[in-house]
């Protein structure tokens, strides 16, 4: 699976570019997933649905299946938080796995980065960054991209990635 990541500080518009780029690349014919990384406590479940309350009530995972979905939520219950390579194991195979987040982590990315923003470009400290998508000048090495224009960050990655 060719995996590719999205980063950027706070409201850079890091989740609207990977709605686009999610819309894109299935327009272009491929299967495409997401891992989404958040800094704090996320909770998909509602209290009071059945899930909710056999997660609560101690169980490590809990799977919710319908006619048209499954998720399946694990409880870390104190243990560390799993590098994203254990959590790509996990996921079905599809051409391409878009990550938001994980600044860190040693896979490509690009920095969407907004006007907005008061601080420096993420990718001046961070070689795993390949370009900036931006909707302002950004001085920089790295090739500069248009935040709005979803095709050519698209063909950007499609040709980091050989699809």
């Amino acid at each position: 699976m060719k995996i590719y990541g999205v980063t950027g500080w706070k409201n850079a518009g890091k989740t609207t570019l990977m709605e686009r780029l999610v819309q894109e690349f299935v327009a272009r014919g491929l299967k495409v997933s997401t891992v989404k990384h958040a800094h704090h406590d996320t909770d998909v479940d509602q209290e009071g649905r059945d899930s909710y309350r056999h997660r609560t009530a101690g169980a490590q995972e809990v799977m919710l299946a319908s006619p048209k979905r499954w998720a399946l939520m694990h409880e870390l219950r104190g243990d560390a938080e799993p590098p994203l390579s254990e959590l790509l194991a996990r996921m079905s195979k599809v051409d391409l796995i878009l990550v938001e987040g994980y600044k860190s982590e040693a896979h490509p990315k690009i920095e969407a980065y907004r006007s907005v923003s008061v601080k420096a470009p993420l990718a001046e400290k961070n070689p795993t960054i390949r370009a900036i998508a931006s909707d302002c000048p950004v001085e920089t090495d790295l090739p500069l991209l248009d935040l709005n224009d979803t095709a050519q960050i698209a063909d950007f990655i499609s040709e980091e990635l050989g699809l």
